[in-house]
């Protein structure tokens, strides 16, 4: 089976490289080019696409998909709000994911922002490049003994919660399903957490009933001085509610590994898109704000495991298996 590869970077080529000989019955063809109806319309000879989260998965990318014989689409990440599921369906597509490949890549990176906010790294950093060793403005506080409030509390939202109690954090939890593996944490309403937590950690994937939960509302029920991080979906979080939060000095600092305008998302007009833009980069000007590229995933082992699940995926769909990881 010939597998097209799209939004293929050197880093993915050289992951899949390295595995692919143990999947003979498997040919892989990598594209630099985005997915869209437009370059879904080049793909020849293959049964399968490999697109990433950032990659438009839409109702006519996958009309045309269909018309070109492609039957299976291979998510290469764990998110799939920019596949139409109904559409892929009544094509007769199947939609394959990674759910999880190193979730300890994902919440390394949010204690990460969260310690380089609150210890405001980034600054230090760039002063002492500069020669100037003030100590002016980069105060911080200890994470021992303060509160952690995860939202959301799968497997990548756990290994947040294990790390926050490493650092002798009380850790408390918000999520509709309670994970039992996580016997030290206490789960609470969404409102306690807010009012208690001094880090708020977001891990909860990008539903309706999630959209926008991060909004002026549940900003003002949150603690004055709290730091936020985001490494789950942008979605999550109303940008301009944000930049008014943090405009009102609530935030010590946010951490944030996705943001709305990331490629990918669908806007309902030309405004929207220009507007969305513009807030992602005033969020850049604020100094307790770190932005950094979507690489909470971007470790060896994750890169690894993706590599695997993702072939393993195109094996189960050639020999007519069923696997946990199909969409529809």
């Amino acid at each position: 089976m010939r597998i097209t590869f799209f939004a293929s970077k050197k880093y993915d080529i050289d992951s899949f490289n390295s595995i692919k000989g143990q999947y003979p019955e498997l040919e892989l063809e990598y594209w630099e080019t985005e997915l869209s109806p437009k370059t879904a319309s080049y793909v020849t000879d293959s049964e399968a696409i490999c697109a990433f989260v950032s990659s438009d998965v839409s109702r006519e990318t996958l009309r045309v998909l269909h018309d070109r014989g492609v039957k299976l689409v291979l998510m290469r990440c764990a998110g799939f709000n920019n596949v139409d599921l109904e559409a892929a369906t009544e094509y007769g597509i199947k939609v394959m994911r990674v759910p999880g490949y190193s979730p300890e890549a994902v919440a390394e990176h949010a204690i990460a922002l969260a310690m380089a906010v609150n210890r405001h790294l980034h600054k230090a950093y760039i002063r002492v490049r500069e020669n100037n060793f003030s100590l002016q403005g980069l105060e911080g506080m200890n994470f021992y003994g303060k509160t952690a409030g995860i939202i959301g509390t799968g497997k990548i939202g756990a290994a947040m919660a294990r790390i926050c109690r490493g650092f002798g954090m009380k850790v408390i939890g918000y999520d509709m399903y309670h994970n039992p593996d996580l016997d030290f944490m206490e789960y609470v309403e969404l409102d306690e957490l807010l009012a208690k937590s001094d880090l708020i950690s977001l891990h909860c994937p990008l539903l309706d009933s999630t959209h926008h939960m991060i909004n002026l509302e549940t900003i003002g029920k949150m603690k004055d001085g709290v730091i936020l991080i985001n490494t789950s979906r942008g979605g999550l979080i109303k940008t301009e509610d944000l930049i008014a939060g943090i405009r009102d000095h609530k935030f010590a600092g946010v951490g944030l590994d996705v943001y709305e305008e990331e490629a990918g998302n669908v806007f309902e007009n030309r405004e929207d898109e220009i507007l969305m833009h513009s807030t992602t980069s005033r969020l850049l000007s604020f100094p307790n704000v770190i932005v950094t590229s979507h690489q909470g995933f971007f470790s060896r082992e994750a890169l690894e495991a993706i590599g695997q699940t993702t072939l393993d995926n195109a094996m189960a769909f050639l020999k007519n298996e069923k696997s946990s990881t199909e969409l529809n």
